[in-house]
């Protein structure tokens, strides 16, 4: 290509808001039509120039080798200044496009990829004839399994709390001290266990409030369940492990095991829990994933009996169980109860929560309670691999905590939560009367509504969305579609007082079309 043509190619292509160039090659360029997609008349000409160019590098239209003109001529072609010029050549001379000759001039760089021998395209067809990149087996089946949903606020999405009740004023005064110290270990990467102080309000909290026996050294901050279910069975667990889930179950739990190549076995729950049968004691696993205060989503509550079983059982075959203690803090019909890991005098239960429910989702603040002898080791763990921050945040919270607005926040809510609840279930008596069961109604930030076994949950959840309401299918919690119960769950504590009769009306709406005559 030469001069002309370069210039040519490029006045046919650059968008300028008024158009005059200089001389009669300009004005003939800028009158003809190009079929090539122009960048916008918004874009910088020197940044025009330079895309320009490049493109036509890689498109092979400026071969590799052939020199360009100067900045100075091809400056005077565009009708541009040469500063324009010289920052599209300098930039396309650090981004190796060009290559400069001392005393012969600018070339065009030779950019072709080097060559894949042979034998490893031959491979590569033979493992992926279709040439794309898909996803693993692994990812496929996270992807395709995926309990999240797009829309995580408003009528009636389970488990999300209330986050306009947050007390901002106190909450935005605690950070504004934490800024005005100026403190620079609150602004780097986080100790692998956390925050000091947050560790020590934690340790306090959870042996007043949940009877937990543990001391702050043994408290490790994370991101919330997700990543402390993670970070136990990467250092406790090995691939081909297996893990007794409950049935149905949170689908995070079985999300993060799935992923990390530990086999999920589903343990059907009744009323007083998980039941284990012979067929499942005969078989140890690595680890037991259960949520004893609070079942997910049922809701009942584990019997004292299964509780001491469950210890006996972990301690004589070395099992792991993993407590997830996700919202006790919320029960409408007494105290809190007792934690697992408080009854466990052999050191076999790993005690997790998270602040999401209590304060706010986003504030993405967990924590892990492990047996002294585990907690050095799980601190180095979550440092060498989640390098983790949100100092600031810690240091607010425990602020949060010290000052006692921790305790008056969780009583504020509890009263404004059991209020949501009994609204709810008189909208349901109001459409349904005694025809429908609800349970896990006592505790929690979320109630289940029993549909009859011929309903479509997934189906009357589809269309409740359309009507712009959120529910769950209770059917989706569990491992087997076969025997798995119909249900929604419908979570309350986001809902506006005044909305929830109104939004279930909605949802009502819907649920009676699939109800059979």
């Amino acid at each position: 290509m030469k001069l002309a043509s370069l210039s040519d190619y490029l006045l046919l292509r650059i968008n300028r808001p008024s158009s005059k160039v200089a001389g009669a090659k300009g004005r003939a360029a800028g009158s003809r039509e190009s079929n090539a997609a122009k960048p916008a008349a918004a874009t910088p000409v020197n940044r025009q120039i330079y895309q320009l160019i490049r493109e036509a590098i890689l498109a092979q239209t400026l071969p590799a080798g052939m020199q360009l003109p100067s900045s100075r001529d091809l400056a005077v072609e565009l009708g541009t200044s040469r500063n324009t010029v010289t920052y599209a050549y300098e930039q396309l001379l650090a981004e190796g496009y060009l290559e400069s000759r001392t005393g012969a001039g600018t070339f065009v760089a030779d950019t072709a990829p080097d060559q894949i021998p042979d034998a490893v395209e031959r491979n590569a067809a033979l493992t992926d004839p279709s040439g794309k990149s898909e996803l693993s087996a692994r990812g496929a089946m996270l992807t395709r399994q995926a309990g999240v949903g797009e829309r995580q606020w408003g009528a009636f999405m389970p488990g999300v709390p209330d986050v306009t009740c947050v007390p901002h004023k106190i909450w935005g005064r605690l950070q504004n001290k934490h800024w005005r110290r100026s403190n620079s270990d609150l602004l780097t990467y986080g100790p692998g266990a956390g925050y000091a102080g947050l560790r020590e309000q934690v340790a306090e909290y959870l042996r007043v409030a949940r009877s937990v026996n543990c001391t702050a050294s043994q408290v490790l901050i994370t991101t919330g369940i997700h990543q402390s279910i993670d970070i136990v069975v990467k250092l406790l667990g090995e691939h081909g492990d297996s893990a007794w889930v409950e049935d149905p179950c949170y689908w995070g739990t079985r999300s993060v095991l799935n992923s990390l190549g530990i086999q999920s076995v589903p343990i059907a729950v009744d009323q007083e829990g998980m039941r284990m049968r012979l067929a499942n004691l005969r078989r140890p696993p690595r680890f037991i994933c259960t949520t004893p205060s609070h079942q997910y989503p049922l809701g009942m509550v584990m019997s004292l009996s299964r509780r001491r079983m469950l210890l006996e059982y972990a301690a004589t075959h070395k099992v792991w169980i993993i407590e997830d203690d996700y919202d006790s803090e919320f029960r409408y019909g007494g105290r809190p109860l007792a934690s697992l890991q408080g009854m466990d005098t052999q050191d076999r239960v790993l005690y997790m929560g998270t602040f999401s429910k209590i304060m706010f989702p986003g504030l993405r603040i967990g924590f892990l309670v492990v047996p002294e002898s585990l907690a050095r080791a799980f601190s180095t763990g979550i440092a060498e691999l989640y390098r983790n921050g949100q100092v600031f945040l810690q240091a607010t919270l425990a602020d949060f905590m010290a000052e006692g607005h921790f305790a008056s926040h969780i009583r504020k809510m509890r009263v404004l939560y059991a209020e949501r609840l009994q609204l709810l279930q008189a909208s349901i008596n109001r459409h349904f009367g005694e025809k429908m069961t609800i349970t896990g109604g006592e505790a929690g930030l979320h109630l289940v509504l029993g549909l009859p076994p011929e309903c479509d949950d997934v189906l009357i959840c589809e269309q409740a969305l359309q009507a712009g309401i959120i529910v769950r299918p209770l059917s989706r919690y569990y491992m087997h579609a076969r025997g798995a119960r119909r249900g929604l769950l419908l979570g309350y504590a986001s809902v506006p007082n005044d909305e929830i009769a109104r939004a279930f009306d909605k949802l009502a709406a819907v649920i009676k079309r699939h109800l059979p005559g």
